[in-house]
């Protein structure tokens, strides 16, 4: 079998051979994305530059990027779903663009990987004549010439929608064009629901075929690559990215055209290899260490195969989410590491494992990652210790649950007080002949996931909700909110998340105590005095190195790349002598504290972006402030 490390090692020499300078996977708590908990893509990173600044690196960029979504918990225990994965990338920034892309993919797929090209098959966008974009035929074009060069014969058939595809199947196509629903990417999803200031693009998406899987029927009357049945995979997706969304909601093409390509490292493993079972293809080192432990077989016994695939995939995506900060909680991303390692334990217990801690497959998770994720293997003993702490929380919980349970309680309660999960429950009425309402429990668990994820955004991750004008005033404020901070509070203070959109910023930072009526109407008037000064906003590249000498305020837990983006606050070209305020940044932010090339008063004279208020300022956790501030 060719292993998930060799295949992400060819396609980064790949395209490192072609001018593409690697970075470093960022984490999966996201610094630049107020939208989402965690880092669901690798594209998310990249938004600043792909909405035209400048790239510390350069113009061609490729990464692999560690991935977790929460949304799929509950499908893992199929052959195809994971929570954790990795999302193999590459970026062209106004560079190469679609023949470059497609062609450069077609290669490495069929020359580099070894993918038969008659299992490929592909997909494009159908065109939305709502908002003016046309049908993608250039990229179909491209795809039919590379396939004749295979003697395949490549027709092209329109599907539109996914609901139309199970009626009318495959046709005998190779390159199938649907609809914004599946071949349109933005973070937003469709054009209809992109904010103003929102890049996005129509796609290209790439399936493999498995010809050994029948289609099932309970999915649709007829497969088609789009199908659920899990005949046919995707494995990769080239976003041609050169749309913005306007204020007045039409579509205008970005200054620059942009490929944002993912591929799905551990599906890419299981189309090199003809596997279909994606836990089978990747996580082979756990599956062999339960097989032990467990005296089971993988994938003999049916409800034995499901317990082996939750634990591999979950706890391997506890581990990461735990190496880059996040402790098991009740709260916010916590919750979810709760719920992951509590799935897994119940599942540990399904295949009879005794006198073993769930924390014994630290090292077998890792196992694959030594070389490319060394920092997160260095914290192997304290996220064992995690776990450890977690398990026997659990087990103390369960004797709880227990006696509520034997109450008759709302399963759903005993999921959200007591830790138990709904499979448990089920067990346990099934074992007493009672009734569960599995309906009426995924009723309330999805609306207590969404009131998760909407509160969660009110939590602070760093990031910029839009680029339009008002969210980038207010994203230069912020940075003179915290030298303000520095300045007039204490010089220690530090930034511990934020949150900025077009109405207001939030940030929370490290303080002992909350600020007196006088601190805040200190920082108030550094700010709006700053501000008036009319200061230049510049931005300027520099070693990494060179920007922790001269004492540049970075995000709570970032990784950096060799070369940064650093934005100065400063009244004249020395920058760095005068500086207000030094951050690690990619922006966007106002060029100047007066609008020189704005917005005017009505006497025609340039108006400053001010003037800065804090709304509210507030404890959220021991040693940790909040403030809220607007621009009046």
């Amino acid at each position: 079998m060719m292993q998930s490390d060799e295949i992400r090692s060819k396609f980064l020499k790949f395209f490192e051979k072609r001018g593409h300078k690697i970075i470093p996977s960022a984490s999966l708590v996201p610094l630049n994305d107020p939208t989402t908990l965690f880092t669901g893509s690798g594209m998310q990173p990249m938004i600043p530059y792909l909405l035209g600044q400048p790239h510390p690196l350069g113009k061609r960029i490729a990464d692999s990027q560690k991935s977790f979504r929460a949304v799929d918990i509950d499908e893992v225990g199929d052959n195809r779903h994971t929570t954790f994965f990795e999302m193999l990338g590459n970026w062209s920034l106004g560079d190469y663009f679609k023949k470059e892309q497609i062609e450069w993919m077609f290669e490495f797929l069929i020359e580099e990987i070894g993918i038969d090209p008659k299992k490929l098959y592909i997909t494009a966008f159908i065109g939305d004549e709502k908002n003016n974009i046309p049908k993608d035929t250039e990229a179909g074009e491209i795809w039919k010439k590379l396939f004749s060069k295979k003697e395949i014969e490549a027709k092209e058939v329109e599907i539109g929608s996914e609901e139309n595809g199970y009626k009318v199947g495959m046709q005998g196509g190779r390159i199938f064009y649907y609809d914004v629903k599946k071949n349109w990417w933005s973070r937003a999803g469709i054009p209809d629901n992109m904010p103003s200031g929102e890049p996005g693009g129509p796609d290209s998406e790439m399936f493999y075929e498995f010809a050994n899987v029948e289609h099932d029927t309970k999915f649709g009357e007829f497969c088609h690559p789009n199908c659920d049945c899990g005949k046919f995979l995707e494995i990769g997706n080239n976003v041609f990215m050169e749309y913005l969304k306007n204020q007045d909601g039409t579509f205008s093409k970005l200054p620059q055209q942009n490929i944002d390509f993912g591929g799905g490292l551990e599906r890419l493993a299981m189309a090199v290899n003809n596997c279909p079972d994606i836990i089978e293809t990747n996580h082979r080192s756990i599956l062999d260490y339960l097989e032990k432990l467990s005296g089971k077989v993988y994938g003999k016994d049916k409800a034995d195969t499901k317990a082996f695939r939750i634990i591999a995939d979950h706890l391997r995506a506890a581990v990461f989410l735990i190496a880059d900060g996040v402790s098991p909680s009740n709260t916010d991303k916590g919750y979810f590491v709760r719920r992951l390692l509590r799935r897994a334990i119940f599942n540990w217990d399904q295949l009879g494992i005794q006198g073993e801690n769930l924390s014994e497959l630290v090292d077998s998770a890792l196992d694959t990652y030594k070389n490319v994720y060394p920092d997160t293997c260095d914290k192997k003993e304290s996220i064992k210790n995690e776990i450890i702490k977690e398990e026997n929380k659990f087990r103390e919980t369960l004797d709880r649950g227990l006696k509520e349970f034997e109450k008759g309680i709302d399963p759903f309660i005993l999921f959200t007080t007591y830790g138990f999960p709904i499979e448990l429950t089920l067990e346990l009425a099934k074992e007493k002949g009672r009734e569960i309402d599995i309906e009426d429990f995924n009723k309330k668990l999805k609306a207590h996931v969404i009131l998760s994820q909407t509160s969660s955004a009110g939590m602070f991750k760093g990031g910029l909700a839009n680029h339009n004008e008002k969210t980038i005033k207010l994203h230069t404020a912020h940075h003179l909110l915290l030298a303000g901070l520095q300045a007039v509070v204490d010089k220690n203070i530090k930034q511990r998340g934020s949150n900025i959109t077009e109405e207001r910023l939030r940030m929370d930072f490290l303080c002992d105590h909350k600020l007196t009526d006088e601190e805040k109407n200190k920082v108030e008037d550094w700010v709006n005095d700053k501000i008036k000064l009319g200061l230049d906003v510049v931005r300027k590249e520099m070693p990494l190195k060179e920007a922790e000498k001269i004492g540049a305020e970075m995000e709570f837990g970032a990784k950096y790349p060799e070369v940064v983006s650093v934005y100065f606050i400063s009244p004249s070209a020395s920058l760095q002598d005068d500086a207000v305020s030094i951050e690690f940044c990619g922006g966007p932010h106002v060029e100047n504290t007066i609008e020189l090339n704005s917005v005017r008063d009505p006497e025609g004279n340039p108006r400053d972006i001010g003037p800065f208020k804090i709304q509210k300022e507030e404890a959220v956790a021991s040693g940790i402030r909040r403030i809220k501030a607007v621009l009046l």
